[in-house]
């Protein structure tokens, strides 16, 4: 059986992310979205928790363009991998180092005209320092 994993306030906020970025991905693609929302947190370029960072604007943009939408969550077997997602990214039981200096992703059909430096590709997402 899965351990009951108790939703604090950091913990909603970072599997609600996860899983409106990364529903159709992978555990790694997943793991990456959280990954990158905790860099941010550790950021002095961002706020420093885990909600302000999800939710962020800045002028009339979305740092994740689900937070302008106002999309509803589904609690399938997709928000429930999130969930143990967020809960392993926050207390470090999982890391891609290769992403450790990450803040930014997009999805591949995505073209921004940033001048980023590009780390990797995990599923359809598009990861940058």
């Amino acid at each position: 059986k899965e351990p009951e994993i108790t939703l604090t306030k950091d913990l909603k906020c970072l599997a609600d992310n996860i899983y409106h970025e990364s529903k159709g991905e992978s555990l790694k693609g997943k793991q990456a979205v959280a990954q990158i929302t905790m860099n941010r947190v550790y950021s002095r370029g961002f706020p420093s928790n885990v909600c302000e960072v999800v939710y962020e604007r800045s002028k009339k943009i979305c740092q994740f363009s689900w937070t302008c939408k106002k999309l509803n969550i589904i609690y399938d077997e997709h928000y429930e991998d999130s969930v143990i997602m967020a809960d392993a990214v926050l207390n470090n039981l999982v890391r891609e180092t290769k992403l450790n200096d990450s803040l930014f992703f997009h999805a591949d059909y995505v073209r921004p005209k940033w001048k980023k430096k590009r780390v990797t590709k995990i599923g359809k997402h598009i990861f940058y320092e």
